[in-house]
């Protein structure tokens, strides 16, 4: 399996709107794409603006599928206006938490 940990700083005033969009991609991504298997959105403790995506898919190939879904295209150029900076960090995952 492979997993994106995404760190996102928002825009000022964008936590609300990012939110909304990003939950709809979210929901989407896991219902939608077999190959995405969780798509969480934390937040940051002690920095409002700060978010983080924690995704796993099957496959970087899973992934770069992702990234042709419809509603990928068409989130995406509204969350970019949002955000002010984001780092990824790819990963694969070696020990899962077993599914009860």
């Amino acid at each position: 399996m492979y997993c994106i940990f995404i760190k996102v700083q928002l825009k000022e005033g964008a936590r609300e709107e990012y939110l909304q969009v990003i939950r709809q991609n979210a929901v989407a991504s896991v219902r939608d794409e077999p190959g995405c298997h969780v798509f969480d959105v934390l937040e940051d403790c002690e920095q409002e603006q700060l978010l983080y995506l924690y995704e796993v898919y099957d496959s970087p190939e899973a992934l770069a599928l992702h990234k042709q879904t419809p509603h990928y295209l068409r989130d995406r150029p509204r969350i970019n206006q949002l955000i002010e900076q984001q780092e990824v960090i790819r990963a694969n995952v070696v020990l899962p938490t077993p599914r009860l």
